[in-house]
């Protein structure tokens, strides 16, 4: 078996937080593979038009051409550095996010945390004065405003969740949440603030969600709906198998009830010359029959 193979089965057959860093991992592999290409081929062209089909641009103009980055900048990674520490938090608070609620609810979350981090983004860059000069030439990438939410969420859902850290020891998720969102969104802000403002975005997002779960409402049912239709729509139909039942008139019905108790007789009479002993199986197997529809 390939390595594709594992890794389609693993998709397959893999939770749903499997699944998300399974689709940030194959697409920051993508990514570096163009890289090679562009190298070797001396065309620069190449790993940056494949960036520009993935990230999110903050210019209103240029978002409106490739609408779908607003999904696709969150599972896009260029730096190792970047998505590995992406994946460990997205792995670490997603193993307590499932401990709690399912995992519906922890791609939902992801989802909305990385549209409400984009939001604020472009927003933020189309307003703010600091941003007028790179408003044209910005992108964003990255899951962490996705990371961020879920963090968020199942810090507010379980406030009181204790963990163990090295030289730490045992902390509650509500403090490792706020050193996370202070040190990742708030501190240096001058450096990355485009994705420090997506990092807001999402914590927001992930707040706001437990919020209004614990008054009995899931803010991601519509999105959830929209990914069970997208499902059912490319998941193979069932073939239908259709088999038809010759009807049977009185005749054939008569003339085949004939022909059993002829048979049932034959067997009769060899009994009486020959004994139960002289049946064959299958004579005995049809007489025991006969015998229970009595």
């Amino acid at each position: 078996m390939g390595i594709w193979d594992d890794i389609r089965n693993t998709f397959k057959k893999g939770n749903n937080l499997t699944r998300l860093i399974l689709i940030n991992v194959v697409i920051f592999i993508l990514l570096t593979i163009a890289g090679i290409i562009g190298f070797l081929l001396n065309n620069p062209e190449i790993p940056v038009k494949t960036l520009n089909l993935f990230s999110a641009p903050s210019s209103i103009s240029a978002f409106l051409t490739r609408p779908w980055t607003l999904i696709t900048y969150m599972f896009t990674h260029k730096d190792i550095w970047h998505i590995l520490f992406n994946m460990l938090w997205l792995y670490w608070f997603g193993r307590i996010f499932l401990e709690y609620l399912d995992q519906k609810k922890l791609v939902a979350v992801y989802l909305l945390g990385g549209i409400a981090g984009a939001f604020v983004y472009i927003l933020s860059f189309n307003v703010f004065p600091a941003f007028r000069d790179v408003v044209d030439i910005s992108v964003a990438i990255g899951a962490s405003a996705s990371v961020m939410a879920i963090v968020v969420a199942i810090a507010v859902y379980v406030p009181d969740y204790t963990v163990s850290l090295f030289l730490l020891g045992r902390i509650k998720i509500k403090y490792m949440a706020l050193a996370i969102f202070i040190l990742t969104s708030i501190m240096d802000f001058s450096v990355n603030s485009g994705g420090k403002l997506a990092h807001m975005g999402g914590a927001l997002l992930g707040y706001l969600y437990t919020v209004d779960l614990r008054r009995g409402h899931d803010l991601g049912k519509g999105i959830n709906r929209i990914m069970d239709f997208f499902a059912t729509l490319f998941k193979p139909s069932k073939k239908m198998k259709v088999t038809y039942k010759k009807t049977t008139d009185d005749y054939e019905y008569n003339k085949r009830k004939a022909e059993h108790q002829a048979k049932i007789n034959s067997i009769l009479d060899k009994i009486s010359k020959g004994g139960y002993d002289s049946l064959t199986k299958e004579e005995k197997d049809l007489l025991f029959k006969e015998s229970q529809q009595k």
